[in-house]
């Protein structure tokens, strides 16, 4: 249930939760959209989710309820069965002898309290909470799971076991395809693949060693051992895995890659398949790409200030390009889908060529990269130029045929986004430059360059901290520390009077919630702008350190500052940035 947006604002301006002249011109842009003020509020930062919630329920005389770390009694929390729990967000936490309390995000779902009402037969008092609680609650559904998961999994391997014991060396395709479509294996790899999507894994590792099948999953980067199987079960669960993606079952000497699409949890999840012989076998690596990537909202990924200005600034030009560097899974193709998502009104036509489609985009022409029959990104970009799009994609700039297409199709009236694999935003013109392209013309299309790595979030359960005179000293080696503090002065993060001495930044601690105190990623950025100073110097062949310094003079802050500023809102940790921006 919504509260009026006008209701919303007079209770916001009286809490003097938002300043009034930040909220009139957030209420003004929720207004244009046709957005409800709270979550506009949100997506932008200037409020949080539990704040939000707790206003709701005091202007609907709801009461609040929050459920971040708090344990709920498995017996109780069962009594609304997974599925509606995630459909609905209502979860139960507190029973009586006559009535069940849940918490909802939506209080006037009336289907879901009824259907509740009807299964336990007591009075449903429903409560309203914030999206954390209910992630929070949802979560302890997966700790039991997990444990199921595991079961099911030593069950159906041990079944296996007794079933392909002996099998040894060459196989027919017959013989494979019955051992792919063997009970045991569909479920082991069924179980597998929801156990990945429930962890919020990006990739799920099969790696057969000698007497072992180990399983890994990247989790927020990191890979992670998620279980341990006999190897006896390895030829089947590939089998299996190619099956599901179409792929050749007698060919194990050759690397294959594949896809295929499957729903789980109430979401839809493509995985792409690539298969490699090795020692022992064949290893497998999924990549699990969620299909939705709308909802993403630029400030959402990390972006804020001056750097988030320039891209709307840039994604507001017609023609030129917009570049996205750093190095492979660090988030560059969701940047770009969600300036794509925010370009994507009906009077453009907007035309990508990929490797592979990450995300489906309605009213989106996508074309996936073919090299066994010719179609490359230089060929699949010359035939696009004759689309006539307004605004072309091209998944990744890996040669100079391609780079000299898209910078023509920049000059020529087109809006053109690709990817690059640099190390900062200032390494991008040098790197062009490389790739045989005039400097002229480098000036003359390029409008901002995007360089960006992910670091992981800290958890609602964290360790405040401060820093020692030795520290900031340690700290000032690497990064300028003054100019982070401008910058955190200038967004009003910290006080006019604040210093490195009492700012607080945060350590994470571990719980039930956070295994290791973190989840999620978050961006952290840097944004360089081609201004007129910055193209004399590209064209006086100029380095990457000395375009550096003057994009610093024009206000861009560097990656590892950004996320310094990041670690002071408590999004992250210093630890956490300097481990990812290795310099």
């Amino acid at each position: 249930m919504k509260v009026d947006n006008q209701q919303l604002k007079d209770f916001i301006v009286d809490s003097g939760l938002v300043p009034r002249t930040e909220l009139d011109a957030v209420a003004k842009r929720a207004e244009e959209k046709k957005i409800y003020l709270g979550d506009m509020l949100v997506s932008e930062g200037k409020i949080s989710e539990e704040d939000l919630r707790r206003t709701e329920a005091y202007l609907l005389g709801i009461s609040f309820v929050e459920l971040k770390g708090q344990k709920i009694d498995f017996e109780v929390l069962s009594l609304v069965p997974e599925p509606i729990a995630r459909k609905h967000n209502i979860v139960a936490f507190k029973k009586t002898s006559s009535a069940l309390e849940v918490a909802m995000l939506d209080t006037q779902d009336l289907t879901a309290i009824e259907f509740i009402k009807k299964k336990v037969g007591l009075k449903i008092i429903p409560r309203l909470t914030d999206k954390e609680s209910m992630k929070s609650a949802l979560l302890q559904y997966q700790k039991s799971l997990k444990a199921e998961f595991g079961d099911i999994i030593e069950k159906e391997a041990s079944a296996l076991k007794m079933v392909s014991g002996g099998q040894e060396e060459e196989t027919s395709e017959e013989e494979i395809k019955k051992l792919a479509e063997d009970l045991p294996v569909i479920k082991i790899v069924d179980t597998l693949l929801s156990h990945a999507i429930l962890q919020g894994a990006s990739d799920i590792h099969i790696e057969p060693q000698d007497a072992q099948v180990v399983i890994r999953y990247r989790i927020d980067g990191i890979l992670h051992d998620a279980m341990v199987l006999p190897k006896s079960v390895a030829p089947g669960i590939v089998a299996r895995i190619k099956v599901l993606a179409n792929l050749k079952l007698d060919e194990k000497r050759l690397p294959q890659d594949g896809r295929f699409k499957i729903e789980s949890v109430g979401e839809k999840v493509a995985f792409r398949v690539s298969t490699l012989p090795v020692y022992y076998g064949e290893k497998t690596v999924m990549r699990l790409l969620r299909d939705a990537v709308s909802g993403f909202t630029l400030e959402g990924l990390g972006f804020h200030g001056v750097g988030l200005e320039r891209i709307h600034e840039a994604t507001k030009q017609r023609v030129g390009m917009i570049l996205n560097t750093g190095p492979t899974g660090s988030g560059k193709s969701t940047t770009l889908y969600t300036i794509l998502d925010i370009l994507n009104t009906p009077d453009v036509n907007i035309s990508t060529i990929e490797d592979p489609i990450e995300y489906q985009m309605p009213r989106v022409n996508q074309t996936q990269v073919k090299p066994e029959i010719g179609l490359t990104f230089a060929s699949g970009l010359r035939s696009l130029v004759r689309q006539d799009p307004d605004i072309i994609m091209v998944g990744e700039i890996r040669d100079n045929e391609t780079a000299s297409l898209s910078v023509n199709a920049a000059l020529t009236g087109h809006l053109v986004l690709s990817t690059l694999h640099t190390n900062s935003a200032s390494a991008t013109v040098p790197r062009l430059l490389d790739m045989d392209i005039e400097p002229f013309l480098i000036v003359s299309t390029l409008n901002v360059v995007i360089a960006q790595r992910l670091v992981r979030r800290l958890c609602s359960v964290r360790e405040k901290y401060t820093l020692t005179k030795d520290e900031i000293a340690v700290l000032k080696k690497s990064v300028d520390l003054d100019r982070v503090m401008e910058v955190l002065k200038e967004e009003k993060v910290v006080g006019p009077d604040a210093t490195w001495a009492t700012t607080p930044f945060y350590r994470p601690q571990k719980s039930e919630e956070c295994e290791d105190g973190y989840k999620g990623r978050v961006g952290i950025h840097e944004i360089l702008k081609m201004s007129p100073a910055i193209r004399d110097l590209v064209m006086k062949g100029a380095t990457p350190a000395e375009i550096e310094v003057q994009a610093k003079k024009e206000g861009m802050i560097t990656m590892i500052e950004d996320g310094i500023y990041k670690a002071v809102q408590g999004v992250t940790t210093i630890e956490e940035v300097l481990r990812v921006v290795s310099e």
